[in-house]
C-alpha cells in the first residue's frame, strides 16, 4: 500500500469520531435519502443512493468500531478499505454528490449524510483519487488567488469598464471602510453586472466600502475537493485582508460554497473568531431596504420563479431575504414545488461544474430542474448564485428550453429609484 493510501486511510480513521460512528450505528437503511437525491430520482441508478457513497468510510468503522468486525478482522474474515476502494468510488464521491444536503434533511434519524461526504473527501484528496479538473481548480486558486485564473489585472480591467458605464468610483483598498466585499470569479468573468449593480446599489444607499486587492476571490476550491490546508489558505487571505483594512463587515457575494466556506467554516479552519462579521449579499441587501437606505421604484410584471441555491439557502439558511425582495420588485412571482430549503440543485454545487468528467451526467440530472420549471409555468428564473446561473444556462440550453436565467442583484439594481442624495 502506498504512501498517499495510508494517509487517506488515517484521515478517514481520524474523520470516525463519537459523531460519525453513531450516524452508521443509526442507519436504518429506508432508502428515503435515495428519493430526495437527484442523481438517484433522475437516473434510477441505485448506486446514487447518498449513504451508499460512503461506503469507503463505513466499510472502515464496521471493521474497527463493531464487535463483528473486530472480531473478523482477528479471524481474518473481514478487511477494511483498500487502493481499489478509492479508486472505485471516486466517481461517486464527486460526479455525483453536489454537497447539497437535501439527503440530510429528509433523513428519519437525523444522519448529516452531507457532513460526512465533506469528511470522506478529505481522505479521498489525501489519496490522490481525485477529479482533474478539481485539482487544476485548486492549484490555480493557491498560485494565482482565483480557481478562473483571474488576476488582479484582471480584476481591475473589469472595474474599469464598470466604472465607464457607471460613472462612479470602485474603491479599492480603504482602510477603515465598514464594508469589505468579495466577488466570485464567475461574477468578474461572465456576470460583471452583479459588479455593477452592488457599485451602484452601494452609492445609492451611501455605504462605506471596499475591495482589497490582496484578496477578492470568494469562491473556495479547497472545501469542495476536501483539501483542509488549501481551503484554509483561502479562508485566511480574506480574513486577513479584511482585517488589515479593519472593516467591520465582510461581503460574502452570490456564491454558495463561498458563502459556506468564509460564513460557517471559516472561523474553524483557521483555529479563531473573526474580528468582524460575514454578511451575504441579499442580506445586506434586506437590511438596506428594511433600514429606508435601498429605495426602490416600481416593479417587473414578467412572471418569475426562484431557484435557491443549496448553500446559501438549504445549508446556509438565507431563505426569506430573496423572497422578501423580489416581492419589492416583482409583481409575479411564484414559487416551484420543493422551493426553500427542499429545493433541487442546480447540478453544479459541490465543484461538479469544474469536473468536466461529470458533464454528461450533471445534464441528465438536470432533467429535475426541467420539470421544476416547467411546472411553476414561468420562462424567467433568478438566482443567487453565478455558479447556478451559469449551470442553469448550460441545462436550458441542453434541453432546449426557451428560459431566461437573471441575477436577483442586478434585479434589485434595475428598480432603483433614480436621484437619491
Amino acid at each position: 500500500m502506498n504512501d498517499r493510501i495510508e494517509a487517506a486511510l488515517s484521515e478517514l480513521r481520524n474523520q470516525i469520531d463519537a459523531r460519525v460512528s453513531s450516524y452508521f450505528s443509526s442507519c436504518v437503511h429506508c432508502g428515503l435519502c435515495a428519493e430526495a437525491c437527484h442523481f438517484h430520482v433522475e437516473t434510477g441508478d441505485p448506486r446514487y443512493t447518498p449513504i451508499y457513497k460512503l461506503e469507503p468510510m463505513r466499510k472502515l468503522w464496521r471493521q474497527e468500531h463493531t464487535l463483528s468486525g473486530r472480531l473478523g478482522k482477528m479471524l481474518g474474515r473481514s478487511s477494511g478499505p483498500d487502493e481499489r476502494d478509492f479508486a472505485d468510488w471516486e466517481e461517486l464521491v464527486y460526479d455525483s454528490c453536489n454537497l447539497c444536503g437535501r439527503c440530510s434533511m429528509v433523513c428519519p434519524v437525523g444522519i448529516d449524510i452531507t457532513y460526512m461526504l465533506r469528511k470522506q473527501r478529505e481522505a479521498f484528496y489525501l489519496s490522490g483519487y481525485t477529479p482533474d479538473g478539481m485539482q487544476k481548480a485548486l492549484q490555480r486558486t493557491l498560485d494565482i488567488g482565483s480557481p478562473m485564473g483571474v488576476t488582479l489585472k484582471t480584476l481591475k480591467a473589469t472595474l474599469a469598464h464598470v466604472e465607464k458605464a457607471s460613472g462612479l468610483t470602485i474603491p479599492i483598498d480603504c482602510e477603515g471602510a465598514e464594508y469589505m466585499a468579495l466577488f466570485s470569479s464567475m461574477e468578474v468573468v461572465n456576470f460583471p453586472e452583479y459588479i455593477g449593480s452592488v457599485t451602484r446599489i452601494f452609492d445609492a444607499a451611501g455605504l462605506s466600502w471596499t475591495i482589497s486587492s490582496e484578496a477578492f476571490e470568494a469562491t473556495n476550491a479547497g472545501i469542495q475537493i476536501g483539501s483542509r490546508d488549501g481551503a484554509r489558505e483561502i479562508v485566511s487571505r480574506a480574513v486577513n485582508a479584511a482585517e488589515q483594512l479593519g472593516v467591520k463587515y465582510l461581503i460574502s457575494p452570490e456564491c454558495g460554497h463561498a458563502y459556506t466556506a468564509i460564513r460557517w467554516e471559516g472561523p474553524n479552519l483557521i483555529g479563531r473568531p473573526y474580528k468582524f462579521k460575514v454578511i451575504h449579499i441579499l442580506e445586506l441587501l434586506e437590511q438596506l431596504q428594511r433600514e429606508g437606505r435601498l429605495k426602490l421604484n416600481g416593479k417587473s410584471d414578467t412572471p418569475m420563479t426562484l431557484h435557491d441555491p443549496c448553500q446559501i439557502v438549504r445549508r446556509g439558511g438565507v431563505v426569506d431575504p430573496p423572497r422578501n425582495l423580489l416581492h419589492q420588485v416583482a409583481s409575479g412571482f411564484v414559487e416551484t414545488t420543493d422551493h426553500g430549503s427542499m429545493n433541487f440543485c442546480c447540478g453544479g454545487g459541490g465543484g461538479v461544474s469544474a469536473n468536466e468528467r461529470a458533464e454528461e451526467l450533471r445534464l441528465r440530472v438536470f432533467g429535475r430542474k426541467k420539470k421544476q420549471f416547467e411546472e411553476s409555468g414561468v420562462n424567467t428564473v433568478v438566482t443567487a448564485c453565478a455558479n447556478c446561473r451559469i449551470v442553469l444556462e448550460e441545462g436550458l440550453e441542453h434541453y432546449e428550453m426557451d428560459t431566461e436565467v437573471i441575477g436577483l442583484t442586478e434585479l434589485v439594481a434595475e428598480y432603483l429609484e433614480q436621484g437619491i442624495d
